[in-house]
């Protein structure tokens, strides 16, 4: 078999599997999207107290 020929098998094949996909509705994006955000400024905030914390514990030990 030539490498043209494998080559467009395989995108035939490629071609075929998108087919298959079933993409998420831009509702579903945003609402994922949203959440990920969420997620990220919370995390972020945690750690932001969290180090708070740490520099007012380690503050005060050293001094």
């Amino acid at each position: 078999m030539s490498v043209a020929k494998q080559i467009t098998e395989y995108l035939k094949g490629a071609n075929e599997e998108l087919r298959k996909v079933v993409w998420p509705t831009r509702q579903e994006t945003l609402n994922s999207t949203a959440v990920v955000v969420g997620v990220c400024v919370a995390v972020g905030a945690f750690f932001w107290v969290l180090d708070l914390l740490f520099n007012f514990v380690i503050a005060k030990l050293i001094k």
